[in-house]
């Protein structure tokens, strides 16, 4: 289905138009299911982003000068189209990434959800008004763009990715440089598309192909660049807050997450199981928010890890409908995730099943895991405090409540946590105590809505919360605005 969609080599999209690198040069894009080349997409560098960023320069403050309402009915042009061309986005992630189709038919969904959202806050970009202690004195705030947004994405959910920064920093009346990433340049590309065909003015959105270390480099250090949003790992993250801190560019980071789940002594063991494996492994691991440390009361232990080991063992790999989830990314991130498990294996952790790449007929020409499940961790071991961003999840035991919430929050990251339990009490002391941005009750540790913010406590982010109506604080400049009236020219 995407033979005719995905182009030999994927372009920039500059000022409405496509392009190729400056350089000529080109990266190749190798499937992760069956190790063949795909494409290739433009290795950008400084001076193509260079061209980005004054196409978003020069186009912005048209942009700006439409009126937020205005602004929001382009944005729901492009959902539109995106919904009617939802197969064909979701083949290209499909393709990408691995991804079963019926997945990413979802992940388009939510895309588009969020795209709904933020085009309605056209409607609802609110300021506010106040009172002043002075006589004859009005107070009020205005929110106003920042100027051109540079937005860096991962590969994990792609068009999510891209809908979570683009249609937020234009609602606001930014004009945006999109970082597509390189393991999922096609999906940006495509989108780049259908925003051109949707009517949006030229130069608004640009997207840019290329490595990270090349092009998005270049995007961060860029001096006209007035506002950075980056989800990935959080030492990318830290480099990217020392450049763009440099100049006091405004900064929104997304990064990691080593995120416990919970199981209490009174929890529905099979229902935790059932979203242990869904929290740990659909989307191969490949989640910021995926469960990879499951903390089980000691009373429960044995029967949970009895139960998810099953679990585990049962689930399906591959690409297809069929399939509980596909491969990792690239085989970069598969060697990674293999050699941290072997240290764990070394400082005396056990492996109950798993931790091994698949090697059969229909799996070794890609990069597939399998569903690994380990104990024995230590809690500042590395395999306990290093994202792996793969199907693994290590258990721990732990005495009691107390134990449980102390060693969820033991942990550099602070991005979701769930805890199961029938107990009121224990549910709301945990979500009001447990150091993460998301906490849930008897559910996953992922599941993000478009109206809700996201981000996380400590090493998971600096911060900011997007999307929600939190990440309109992201993209815009809040101005107050004091008039004072002359009583006698009344």
């Amino acid at each position: 289905m995407t033979d005719n969609l995905i182009p030999e080599v994927i372009p920039n999209w500059v000022n409405g138009s496509e392009c190729l690198a400056d350089s000529g040069a080109t990266i190749d894009k190798i499937s992760p299911v069956d190790g063949r080349r795909i494409c290739g997409l433009a290795r950008s560098g400084a001076n193509d982003v260079r061209k980005a960023v004054a196409a978003a320069r020069a186009a912005q403050p048209a942009w700006a000068g439409l009126t937020p309402v205005e602004r929001g009915e382009l944005l729901y042009r492009i959902t539109r189209l995106m919904r009617e061309e939802q197969k064909q986005i979701a083949g290209i992630i499909a393709a990408e990434t691995g991804m079963a189709l019926s997945a990413a038919l979802g992940e388009a969904g939510a895309a588009i959800a969020q795209g709904e959202f933020m085009a309605g806050e056209g409607r609802r970009l609110y300021g506010h008004s106040t009172t002043s202690a002075v006589q004859d004195k009005y107070a009020v705030t205005v929110r106003q763009p920042i100027g051109v947004a540079g937005l860096i994405i991962a590969a994990n959910t792609p068009i999510a990715n891209i809908a979570w920064k683009v249609f937020p920093a234009l609602i606001c009346g930014n004009a945006a440089v999109l970082k597509a990433a390189e393991d999922t340049p096609a999906t940006a590309w495509y989108f780049g598309g259908i925003a051109h065909r949707a009517g949006l003015p030229k130069g608004v959105l640009n997207v840019i192909q290329g490595a990270g270390d090349e092009a998005g480099a270049a995007l961060v250090e860029n001096p006209e660049v007035g506002v950075i949003s980056f989800t990935g790992s959080t030492a990318v993250g830290r480099r990217i807050a020392a450049v763009a801190g440099e100049r006091l560019a405004r900064v929104s980071l997304e990064l990691g997450g080593k995120n416990p789940l919970v199981v209490c002594d009174d929890a529905d063991l099979e229902r935790a199981v059932e979203w242990t494996l869904l929290s740990a492994f659909s989307n191969a691991g490949q989640r910021c928010a995926a469960a990879s440390r499951i903390l089980v009361f000691e009373s429960v232990y044995d029967r949970f890890r009895e139960r998810l080991i099953r679990g585990a063992e049962g689930l399906n790999i591959g690409p297809s409908d069929q399939d509980d989830y596909g491969p990792v990314i690239n085989r970069r991130q598969l060697k990674k995730m293999l050699a941290v498990v072997e240290r764990a294996k070394g400082k005396g952790a056990t492996v109950l099943t798993g931790g091994h790449r698949l090697t059969d007929a229909a799996h070794a020409a890609g990069c597939y895991l399998a569903p690994t499940v380990i104990e024995g961790a230590g809690p500042q071991d590395e395999i306990s405090t290093t994202e792996l961003f793969g199907p693994v999840a290590c258990l721990y035991r732990v005495e009691g409540f107390a134990a449980a919430l102390q060693l969820a929050n033991a942990s550099p990251y602070g991005l979701t946590a769930c805890i199961h339990t029938r107990s009121i009490h224990r549910a709301t002391e945990f979500t009001q105590k447990v150091q993460a941005g998301v906490a849930v009750i008897n559910a996953g540790t992922y599941g993000s809505e478009p109206h809700m913010p996201f981000g996380g406590f400590k090493q998971s982010g600096n911060g900011t919360r997007e999307p929600g109506t939190e990440a309109l604080s992201v993209y815009s400049e809040l101005k107050a605005i004091y008039t004072n009236i002359d009583r006698g020219a009344l």
